[in-house]
C-alpha cells in the first residue's frame, strides 16, 4: 500500500512537481534550439537540464513514496521526456521536407 504524504512533505512534492514541468520545458527548448541552429554548447546545456529533470523525478518519487509499478511509470516518464522531442522534431522536419519538395 502507498504511504500517504506527510503534510510537511506536501510543499516539497508540489515544488518538485513544478520543477519537473519547468525543467522539461527548458530541456525541450534547449534541445530544439541546438538541433535547429546546430549549437553544440546548447546541446550540452540541454543534457545538463535533462540531468536536473532526472534528479527532480527521483526526488519526487522519493517524497511521494512511489514504489513498485509507480517507479516503473516514473522511469517511463523520464524516458519519454528524452525521446519525444527527438521524434517530434524528426516528424516536423519530414513534414516540411514534403512541403518544400
Amino acid at each position: 500500500m502507498i504511504e500517504p504524504v506527510a503534510l510537511a512533505d506536501f510543499f516539497m512534492s508540489f515544488f518538485t512537481a513544478a520543477l519537473i514541468i519547468l525543467t522539461a520545458v527548458v530541456y525541450v527548448a534547449l534541445y530544439t534550439w541546438a538541433e535547429v541552429k546546430h549549437k553544440r554548447l546548447v546541446k550540452y546545456a540541454s543534457w545538463f537540464v535533462y540531468a536536473a529533470l532526472i534528479g527532480c523525478v527521483l526526488l519526487f518519487s522519493r517524497i511521494m513514496h512511489l514504489n513498485g509499478y509507480w517507479q516503473i511509470l516514473s522511469v517511463l516518464m523520464a524516458l519519454g521526456y528524452w525521446w519525444m522531442p527527438r521524434l517530434i522534431l524528426r516528424l516536423c522536419v519530414a513534414t516540411h521536407e514534403e512541403d518544400a519538395g
